[in-house]
């Protein structure tokens, strides 16, 4: 796989994070952002701060630049925002090609895949406090390189149901 490949693939990878982010987030009920469903979890609030800063990371792995900063407790539209325009800045540099980067492998298996993960908690937890997102085949999904922004294309195909469950 050349580096032309690898950054393509991380450019998708990161518009695949940023659907995926937009449906969890999408009309996320408000009065559920700071709901703890055990001591020890975090609140949806505090999953999309962090992602925030995972997004900020790995802009600065593709500037070069490795330093983790922890951004400041902020309400939820001004944290969406920022996790949404840390994707921005991450999608502009490997558009760029910056070539002071990180192995571009490396910023998918820090920032990316944590994000991933934390993506998946936050619809977790939707369902959990009442307010559950519809299954959706993602491979028929509208993701698009550098497509990474806070208005991400509405489902094509959600269903009802449980696609792993077997037919009866």
């Amino acid at each position: 796989m050349t580096s032309d490949d690898e950054r393509r693939l991380l450019r998708h990878t990161v518009a695949t994070l940023a659907y995926r982010a937009g449906k969890v987030l999408r009309d996320f009920p408000p009065e559920l952002a700071e709901r703890r469903v055990a001591p020890a979890t975090r609140t949806p609030l505090e999953l999309l701060g962090h992602l925030g800063d995972l997004a900020d990371w790995a802009a600065g792995l593709a500037r070069g630049d490795p330093t983790w900063r922890a951004g400041p407790p902020a309400p939820w539209q001004a944290a969406r925002l920022r996790f949404f325009d840390g994707l921005g800045a991450l999608d502009a540099e490997l558009a760029r090609g910056a070539p002071q980067s990180r192995p571009l492998p490396k910023i998918f298996q820090g920032p990316i895949a944590d994000a991933l993960t934390h993506v998946g908690q936050l619809a977790l937890l939707r369902g959990m406090l009442g307010a559950p997102l519809r299954p959706e085949s993602y491979g028929r999904a509208d993701i698009a390189v550098g497509q990474v922004g806070l208005d991400q294309p509405p489902p094509r195909a959600e269903f009802d149901g449980d696609a792993s469950r077997p037919a009866r």
